[in-house]
């Protein structure tokens, strides 16, 4: 199947969404409340404190970083996860196989729609919601700003991989469940979604922030914050660059040996 074709599982899953408008509300109201209970936490963390900003980071920064790494630069992969599992148990995953497409390109064309529709539905509007009530502070300079956009398509091209390596496991555990749940779990702690590396403890901070998953929310957070220098920006992006490679040649490898695999389930 030829490259173009992929764009209209891009366009039939935003489609999909757009039928579901209850389910809409209730996702937007709930990333509402995610949204200000992050910031809840920061805005108490640092009342706590003695001084205006926390190992130099002042509370502006980390509200917006909360704002960027907690919802802007995240996407539910666990509906990827899900979704591979539901497949491979109803057997499903065998259609795919008759037909001319790639499966991994497929789940990106799918949920590249999702994640178009979450964005723009949901993420933007309560941004503009926290920005107009707390407060979002704009890139720390062009430069910064640019790089930022440079860093975006890579977190989500990383997380991406990840989840879609996790689902691929599933053709031989017969399940992504929990999959899904060790995938979150190593995200929450290593990704700087939730605690930004800077305030981990040195060696982990060390240990975490040369893993892929730092990709993910934390550098691109702190490329916007202006916490990087321009030289440290690139060499960072190009380090983010030999990892997604890595990550996609073991998806391919992994792709190659899940179609020998298979055992279809209930169909």
């Amino acid at each position: 199947m030829r490259a173009a074709a992929y764009a209209h599982f891009t366009l039939n899953a935003i489609q999909n969404r757009l039928i579901y408008r209850g389910a809409v509300w209730s996702a937007a109201f709930g990333q509402l409340v995610f949204f200000f209970a992050r910031i809840a936490i920061w805005i108490s963390v640092y009342g706590a404190a003695a001084g205006s900003s926390v190992d130099g980071v002042t509370l502006p920064e980390m509200t917006t970083y909360a704002v960027l790494a907690g919802g802007v630069l995240y996407w539910d992969f666990q509906r990827l996860l899900h979704g591979v599992d539901n497949a491979i148990r109803t057997g499903d995953v065998a259609i795919c196989l008759l037909k001319p497409l790639h499966y991994p390109a497929y789940l990106l064309a799918n949920h590249l729609g999702h994640f178009i529709f979450d964005f723009l539905a949901v993420v933007v509007p309560i941004t503009l919601v926290v920005g107009l009530t707390i407060g979002i502070l704009p890139p720390a300079s062009l430069f910064h700003g640019l790089a930022f956009l440079a860093f975006w398509p890579l977190s989500f091209m990383m997380l991406f991989g990840l989840a879609t390596l996790m689902g691929l496991a599933a053709f031989w555990l017969m399940t992504a469940e929990s999959l899904a749940w060790f995938l979150t779990a190593i995200l929450t702690l290593l990704s700087g979604g939730l605690v930004p590396l800077w305030f981990f403890p040195g060696w982990l901070a060390a240990i975490a922030g040369h893993l892929p998953f730092a990709w993910i929310a934390y550098y691109p957070s702190a490329v916007y914050l202006g916490k990087l220098d321009p030289t440290q920006t690139l060499i960072y992006f190009g380090i983010g660059l030999l990892w997604l490679a890595v990550l996609y040649a073991g998806l391919i490898a992994l792709w190659a040996r899940a179609r020998q695999r298979l055992i279809v389930q209930g169909g």
